[in-house]
């Protein structure tokens, strides 16, 4: 059915672990909830799959509404998937409000718990690959996030654990936690970009690599404005105009739009598209094991995988990529 979708595919270790994800994975943050297609939702994971993108990332509030992005991908998982699942990767996260009350958010140990057996149910899984805290959490100790996370490894609802939205510090005092309590830690998952170069300014670049933790990047596209969509101006049925949840017309400035077409003479001039040129960007390095590409339908996914094949970028390249980044 999916003939040979281990040939193009390169798969990295998620830091010092046994565990290995393809270069590009695919993100159920957008287009997966009850306002997308199913069919189309469909196809993009068969798409997915078909080219060795063995990875899954969801949350248990994507949506929206919140928990139908897994909904829908334990449909897909039953009507296609589940004869590969040891061939898949499957990951959730619990750490943004899913529910009314005292014990719908953040990081207590009840709320993780029960976030990630419903999560279970919602996906038709008797366990996920990763289990993630999606953010850090200012009033729960850090030794009870920790521990909840070590306990859904050892009754067998999760393989690996993770965190999101960490920066260096807070990533290094959780890893000690986790390391103490024999807990298998093995990557971080944060916003990162051309646009967004937060991980190397706050620590967490640095201190994963130093620690042997893998790291797995959303955003790369910084919401689409790292593509051929902007170029012009703003198109009507834009996300900016459409939703406007997470990139708002206000925020694309002259100044913006230029560094966005300087940043596209660059991919033409290496015979990329900007969008594939700013997937190569991330994964120049090996400290970044993996990157989240969403898509609306299943060619954009095609599109994405041509930076397979791309060539490695020139120190001067490098360079005036630099000076166009924020």
């Amino acid at each position: 059915m999916y003939g040979h979708r281990y040939d193009q595919m390169q798969y990295r270790r998620s830091g010092k672990s046994g565990l290995k994800l393809p270069v590009l994975s695919l993100g159920l943050w957008h287009n997966f909830g009850d306002t997308g297609n199913y069919e189309n939702m469909k196809q993009m994971c068969f798409t997915a799959f078909s080219n060795g993108i063995t990875h899954f990332d969801l949350a248990n509030n994507y949506g929206p509404e919140p928990g139908s992005a897994e909904k829908n991908f334990g449909r897909i998982y039953k009507e296609i998937l589940k004869p590969y699942r040891d061939e898949l990767l499957i990951s959730t996260k619990a750490g943004y409000l899913m529910w009314e009350g005292p014990y719908g958010d953040w990081g207590s140990r009840k709320y993780l718990i029960a976030s990630l057996d419903q999560s279970l149910q919602r996906m038709g899984l008797d366990y996920v690959d990763i289990f993630y805290h999606h953010r850090p959490d200012p009033e729960t100790p850090l030794e009870e996030t920790m521990g909840a996370l070590d306990s859904v490894v050892k009754s067998g609802k999760a393989l690996y654990v993770g965190l999101s939205n960490y920066n260096g510090p807070q990533m290094e005092k959780a890893a000690a936690l986790l390391d103490d309590l024999k807990c298998p830690f093995v990557i971080n998952q944060n916003r990162y970009s051309i646009f967004d170069r937060t991980i190397e300014q706050n620590g967490l670049k640095d201190s994963a690599a130093a620690a042997g933790k893998g790291v797995i990047t959303f955003s790369p596209l910084a919401q689409g404005l790292l593509t051929n969509r902007y170029l012009h101006g703003v198109p009507e049925d834009s996300r900016i105009r459409t939703d406007g949840r997470f990139l708002k017309e206000q925020n694309l400035t002259e100044e913006k739009l230029a560094r966005i077409k300087a940043l596209n003479e660059i991919a033409m001039a290496r015979g990329e598209s900007l969008a594939q040129m700013a997937l190569k960007w991330i994964l120049k390095d090996d400290v970044i094991t993996s990157v989240l590409i969403g898509a609306s339908k299943p060619s954009q996914i095609l599109e994405n995988l041509k930076v397979l094949d791309s060539q490695p970028f020139t120190g001067e390249e490098l360079a005036k990529i630099d000076e166009y980044s924020l």
